[in-house]
């Protein structure tokens, strides 16, 4: 099944996301009730590797975690492929992150080495031509640096990925509290 554990986005923050979504003049943007920060992308796994992942993320123990969204980014180099709200690094995000990936290698799994980079994707492009970079230029210059609304992360997710036609679908499998110990 694949899967990823994830921090979701209080409606609040989703809200002003999908208006910055609307503005976009390029691209695909993703559905707003999906939007989220990834801890750990987990890849394809097997229900029983998930299971035992269950139990080790039940027993991470980490207080709520305040966060600031820093800002829009296109990643992709000279081929934009997406555009991102930065996440503002934090020692607490970071250790969450830790921990997650930790649990997950205690549960059997082997995940692929990335540097965390935390970040909300809002929207995926294809080959852009020239006029739509240009458009996507205006638009950073005009709603990169827009004020995005902060948020307290006070539970993560294992969520379950479906791929289909009109993009990824995600579910909830199970939710963590964050919580001080």
């Amino acid at each position: 099944m694949r899967s990823f554990v994830a921090l979701m986005l209080p409606e609040a923050v989703r809200e002003a996301l999908e208006a910055l979504q609307d503005e976009l003049p390029v691209g695909r943007a993703l559905d707003p009730e999906g939007l989220h920060v990834t801890l750990a992308f987990l890849g394809d796994q097997p229900r029983l590797a998930l299971e035992a992942l269950d139990a080790e993320l039940a027993a991470i123990r980490q207080a709520p975690i305040p966060l600031e969204l820093a800002g829009l980014d296109v990643w992709g180099g000279a081929r934009p492929r997406s555009l991102v709200a930065l996440v503002r690094p934090d020692p607490a995000l970071t250790r969450l992150h830790k921990a997650v990936r930790a649990a997950a290698g205690r549960a059997g799994m082997e995940l692929e080495r990335v540097r965390f980079r935390p970040h909300v994707t809002l929207a995926r492009f294809g080959r852009l031509d020239e006029e739509q970079c240009a458009k996507l230029g205006r638009f950073l210059s005009a709603r990169g640096g827009a004020a995005l609304p902060g948020f307290t992360a006070r539970d993560f997710s294992l969520m379950r990925s479906t791929l289909t036609p009109e993009g990824a679908f995600y579910d909830s499998l199970a939710d963590y509290p964050l919580e001080a110990a």
